[in-house]
């Protein structure tokens, strides 16, 4: 038998549906109709526990709880999904879900309405960014045991249903009352789209979701229009999702018959090729792309695509080492699992998985706090490369295997204006806290404000920003000291702006100002634009 091969579109992460009682009879019975020993084993032990057991205890739990155990015995990305857990767990990959049409967040215990989605039903009845939602339902909602779940639990539900809000206003006294109908969220992937320079765009993907390949395709036509001929496409911290969105997108860069990635596992149902078709719109534009030590899974399948074909550069440092294919199964109680079926190689032939023992997770879990513990982030020869698996690009150059993508291209951490000050702050959350309060304070100046550019020339500048943060965090606990705050303005004010534009703006603003001054980008345009790229990936002509 033939493995199968798939122009482009292969079998993706599938999400079979399947009845418990079917996976259980046709999988466990033995050729004389009996169950076979193990689980036979099995049932033994569960009638003992439930027949014999000194105390009462609930089957079902005692189940729900050893499945996850079970799962995680086989490999660090195999898991169970429990029946509550399920919605919220696929929601953020799905193309939308039915929800009000706000992004929150939870500031001095209260939830706050971070950005309005244009065209959602909280739009539609007044609702605005900057609004504190206190009550639902009649229901008070506030205090410091709201979490994030409690606010998904209370504003998503099923499409055309109706949820009350009542919202605390900063120009009004009264409590606010709106009728929201649940509609249609859609789920966005691409997180920011902007012009670098009068050449280059930029895309930040935050996940690989059902509509990202369609949103990326929009994005860069959309800078095309804005003079773009060249792209830096950001997937750090972007942990994957779908594979095939991936694949899709690779394609647009690669000219036809090119290798994009290939899966083997135990049956060849689960052993798939996808190759370049040549229709791709972008195949003539340099592109770099950006990894960090999160970029996983179908981020690394796109960087490797990129880089084995010498179509581009990798910028930063390395990808976090996720080369497992899972499948998701539906079960008749609507609970899933989602099993570990194959491993995916790049078209050189590496396996991007790092090193993983069955049933021993803690090392592996580990494995991004040990990076950084002997220096990987800051220093590119305190990178451990497994140099007995040596592979080339399609052009002769040499790349590794056995864990993470390799950048062309090392970027260090930057952590000059990191001072214990700045963590503090960091980790009170006082920068978030602190912007909100001064994007509330302006909010009647802000109509007709657009762009960060013009709503940075309405709040305070820079030296007063400072003073009037610092003497913010004082009164919160955070006491100054004025030569570690010295060392850290500069982040320090970046990073309040950034706040203040994405309260006001969203977070496509928000993203220009918070990456205004990134090495990891700023060392992808030097490279973009310089004799070093064609020198790097070596093309084939």
């Amino acid at each position: 038998m033939k493995r199968k091969n798939y122009s482009i579109i292969l079998m993706p992460l599938v999400i079979a549906v399947s009845l418990c009682i079917g996976i259980y009879l046709g999988t466990n019975i033995s050729n004389n109709g009996r169950l076979s020993p193990v689980y036979d084993k099995l049932s033994t032990i569960l009638a003992l526990i439930q027949n014999d057991y000194v105390d009462t205890v609930d089957m079902d739990e005692i189940v729900e709880m050893t499945l996850p155990d079970l799962m995680l015995s086989l490999d660090p990305h195999s898991s169970y999904i429990k029946r509550s857990d399920f919605t919220a767990v696929n929601d953020d990959l799905e193309g939308s879900f039915s929800g009000v049409g706000v992004s929150f967040q939870i500031i001095n215990d209260t939830i706050t309405v971070v950005e309005v989605i244009t065209g959602g039903p909280a739009e539609k009845v007044g609702i605005l960014a900057g609004d504190r939602i206190v009550s639902v339902n009649d229901e008070e909602l506030v205090g410091p045991d709201v979490t994030n779940e409690d606010v998904f639990k209370n504003l998503r539900g099923k499409k055309d249903s109706k949820v009350k809000l009542g919202i605390k206003r900063s120009n009004s006294k009264k409590i606010l009352t709106y009728d929201v109908i649940r509609g249609d969220i859609p789920v966005n992937s691409i997180d920011a789209h902007y012009m670098l320079s009068d050449n280059v765009g930029y895309v930040k993907v935050g996940k690989f979701a059902r509509n990202t390949y369609q949103e990326f395709v929009e994005a860069l036509i959309e800078l095309q229009s804005h003079g773009a001929s060249k792209f830096v496409v950001d997937l750090r911290d972007n942990a994957g999702g779908f594979m095939d969105q991936a694949i899709l997108m690779a394609n647009e860069f690669l000219p036809a018959d090119r290798m994009i990635v290939y899966t083997k596992g135990r049956s060849l149902n689960n052993e798939t090729v996808a190759v370049s078709d040549g229709n791709g719109f972008f195949q003539n534009n340099e592109i770099v792309v950006l990894t960090n030590e999160f970029s996983a899974s179908a981020s690394e399948i796109f960087a490797g695509a990129i880089q084995d074909n010498d179509r581009g550069l990798v910028v930063g440092r390395r990808s976090f080492g996720k080369g497992l294919v899972q499948n998701q199964t539906v079960l008749s109680d609507s609970s899933a699992v989602r099993l570990t079926v194959a491993r995916y190689y790049t078209p050189s032939g590496r396996s991007i998985q790092k090193e993983y023992k069955r049933g021993k997770n803690g090392k592996y879990q580990q494995d991004i706090v040990d990076r950084y513990a002997h220096g990987e982030f800051y220093n590119i020869d305190s990178i451990k490369l497994d140099k007995s698996k040596i592979f080339h690009t399609i052009g002769g150059r040499e790349v590794y295997g056995g864990g993470g993508i390799m950048p062309d291209i090392f970027v260090p951490e930057d952590t000059t204006s990191v001072t214990s000050y700045f963590v503090s702050v960091v980790n009170a959350g006082l920068i978030q806290k602190f912007a909100f309060d001064v994007t509330d304070h302006y909010r009647e100046m802000l109509d007709g404000v657009e762009t960060a550019e013009q709503l940075l020339k309405i709040i305070p500048r820079d030296n007063t920003l400072l003073s009037n943060f610092v003497s913010f965090a004082a009164q919160n606990g955070v006491p100054a000291r004025w030569y570690y705050i010295r060392q850290s303005q500069d982040i320090l004010l970046r990073q309040i702006k950034a706040m203040v534009v994405r309260d006001a703006l969203g977070y496509n603003e928000f993203y220009r100002i918070y990456f205004g001054d990134d090495k990891t980008i700023n060392r992808a345009l030097e490279a973009i634009d310089s004799e070093e790229y064609s020198k790097l990936i070596n093309p084939i002509k």
